[in-house]
């Protein structure tokens, strides 16, 4: 691991959200899929939510950018379960959708655990889905078209969300706990190692300054014979 690349690492993790995701229910198509990830990273969000398509997820590599492998996505059976546990967690769940109640979606406020909920390419978020969410956002058109891609309204809204979050000071100091904080730059940083780890029940060894790992670099009783990622 070279010092500059580590420093880099760490600086991304730095500015990371946990209390700012995106739900996606039923998004089917793999480039916007891939494309919805690789706007969470630019703004910084931890992980990402989803209710799966029957075909399952599937991650477009040049699409994302290569993004999914720095943005876990935690799969829900269905969609009460999906807002169930988020907002067990404290988000306030905000759909995108045009209904007749919706606000501009510049007017919420992002600064609070924000859970952004957008649905299916053809029919977006479902009935049921609506009758969970705190609030329902639009973001306002004056063309003939009446909605944007998913990927791309998920895009605006992430970075309002960035907009008000960079104001409030929220990318200025890491928000995630240490040990979370420890954790994640270690698997980051050496995933071939840390699956060892993880395999073997073991915590992680730290990391030094400059990402050298301190003692050593496999399990107990494991012998060497691979290199550092």
């Amino acid at each position: 691991m070279l010092p500059k690349r580590f420093h880099r690492l760490r600086s991304v993790l730095a500015r990371r959200q946990p209390d700012l995701t995106v739900l996606m229910e039923r998004v089917h198509k793999e480039h916007n899929v891939s494309a919805i990830l690789r706007n969470c990273d630019a703004v910084g969000v931890l992980d990402v939510h989803a209710v799966a398509p029957a075909e399952g997820i599937r991650v477009h590599h040049d699409t994302s950018g290569g993004t999914a492998k720095w943005i876990p996505v935690h799969r829900h059976e269905g969609i009460r379960q999906a807002v169930s546990t988020l907002k067990g967690d404290g988000f306030q769940l905000v759909a995108a959708h045009p209904g007749s109640s919706a606000v501009d979606y510049r007017e919420v406020d992002y600064t609070r655990p924000t859970a952004l909920l957008v649905g299916t390419e053809r029919f977006g978020v479902s009935e049921e889905a609506l009758e969970l969410v705190d609030v329902t956002a639009v973001i306002p058109m004056v063309g003939m078209v009446r909605s944007l891609n998913v990927s791309v309204a998920t895009s605006l809204f992430l970075f309002e969300a960035y907009r008000q979050r960079e104001v409030a000071g929220y990318y200025e100091d890491a928000r995630l706990d240490p040990h979370q904080f420890r954790r994640i730059l270690f698997e980051w940083a050496y995933p071939d190692f840390a699956r060892r780890f993880q395999e073997a029940g073991e915590p992680y060894p730290e990391l030094g300054p400059d990402g050298e790992i301190l003692g050593s670099p496999l399990p107990t009783g494991e012998s060497p014979g691979s290199t550092s990622s």
